[in-house]
């Protein structure tokens, strides 16, 4: 593929083209020339008032049906949702039926990554159908490309499991992750609790039931020297021990979901399933918190949380539905519309696209001459309106639905690979 992007702001504040406003002709998967003079023959040539692009985003995790739940999400539903919100590249939680725990399994996901611009990177699981009760064999996993090791979306319960878990993968310098929630300490919690739990009259999720895990974690961190992500922080107590964590020296890096950075409980008063999810929508002054966590560097990036829900499972009266909104298509959009002060795009680009690369491992992707292709196109303020005959998920469980959002993104290039919005 040869492509001509004309006229297009580089927004990579690691690259010498940083907040540059120029010509890149791409070819044969490489950026082949910055300003070329004359500009080349082009298969296609793209030119928008104020274009902008960036390294590749990069969301780590999302949820896929495949293998076993492909009415909620199959891979190429998934692709085209994270194409759509920007993503070149998503980690995958190894919730699946069967669990994405083996060696064959982290190479199914793999393997069909050959042909397209978005690429799934499997998380294995770090424990067997991801029932906390017995590791697997995680060695086997990381030879076959998994990228990290995790239970996803079912918190690790059991502390024994994690201080097992954090010693195996020293072996291959790994990467443990884990959503810090105690279910019994939840007891059955539908919502934050607070006022607003109170006058719903819904049992409430505690901030304890996520501090309580963070404290735990972190202390078997301390004792192992191993490293370890936290997925789904919410609370303002739950940044501050991490700070302290990281000011300690412990290897400790975290991560918040956007739409924790952008709502609250106070969305939940008319019942709305599809503001329940997990991590819980906290008061204020978490949310602000969470925001001041992410400006200093303890927390480390953003993420979808994407979780694909059928009817069955989310169109329930409040207590019966399952937790979860779909987040892939939007997140960057939520950023852009209700944080746009708050989020300044550098340091946006940086949480999207450099941060979780780094806290994965994973190569850096950066926006140079004779670099390979991994970049993402978008409008920072284009408005648009996320209509359903517009979703690219199977799933329709999110509460944005006909909301006008500003911030778009309009094309993902990976490789030899394209896509662009319609």
């Amino acid at each position: 593929m040869r492509c001509l992007i004309k006229r297009v702001t580089v927004i990579d504040p690691a690259s010498s083209l940083h907040r540059k406003t120029v010509d890149l002709f791409l070819e044969d998967g490489v950026l082949r020339a910055v300003n070329p003079d004359p500009l080349p023959p082009a298969d296609r040539v793209i030119e928008e008032e104020g274009l902008m692009l960036s390294p590749g985003w990069m969301d780590a995790g999302a949820y896929t049906g495949d293998p076993g739940m492909e009415h909620r999400e199959d891979q190429h539903s998934l692709r085209e949702a994270a194409a759509a919100g920007g993503y070149t590249q998503v980690a995958v939680w190894p919730n699946t039926q069967p669990a994405l725990e083996s060696k064959s399994d982290i190479l199914y996901i793999r393997n069909q990554n050959r042909g397209h611009v978005v690429a799934l990177l499997p998380i294995g699981a770090l424990s067997h159908d991801c029932s906390g009760e017995m590791l697997t064999e995680m060695i086997d996993m990381h030879t076959a490309g998994a990228i990290a090791f995790s239970d996803g979306l079912s918190p690790l319960q059991d502390g024994g499991l994690l201080l097992r878990a954090l010693q195996y993968v020293q072996f291959f310098d790994g990467l443990v992750l884990n959503h810090p929630l105690d279910w019994q300490v939840a007891a059955g919690g539908q919502m934050h609790e607070g006022v607003m739990s109170t006058s719903l009259g819904l049992r409430g999720l505690p901030r304890l039931a996520e501090e309580l895990t963070v404290h735990r974690d972190l202390e078997i961190l301390a004792y192992t020297g191993s490293r370890l992500h936290l997925h789904g922080i919410s609370s303002a107590g739950s940044v501050e021990k991490i700070r302290l964590a990281k000011k300690a020296g412990l290897k400790i890096t975290a991560s918040v979901p956007v739409m924790n950075l952008v709502f609250t409980d106070q969305e939940l008063g008319q019942f709305d399933s599809n503001f329940k999810v997990l991590p819980p929508l906290r008061e204020e002054t978490d949310r602000q918190a969470l925001i001041r966590g992410l400006k200093d560097g303890t927390i480390d990036f953003i993420y979808s949380n994407h979780v694909p829900l059928d009817p069955e499972a989310k169109e329930l009266e409040f207590p019966y539905a399952d937790f979860g909104a779909i987040g892939l298509e939007t997140a960057f959009s939520l950023c852009r519309t209700y944080l746009k002060k708050e989020l300044p795009l550098d340091e946006l680009i940086e949480w999207l696209a450099i941060h979780p690369r780094r806290v994965l491992g994973l190569p850096a992707v950066k926006v140079e001459e004779g670099a390979a292709v991994d970049f993402t196109l978008f409008h920072p303020d284009r408005e648009w309106v996320y209509e359903k005959k517009q979703f690219r998920s199977k799933s329709h469980n999110t509460p944005l639905a006909g909301k006008t959002l500003k911030g778009k993104a309009l094309g993902v290039l990976r490789g030899n690979h394209a896509w662009f919005s319609k």
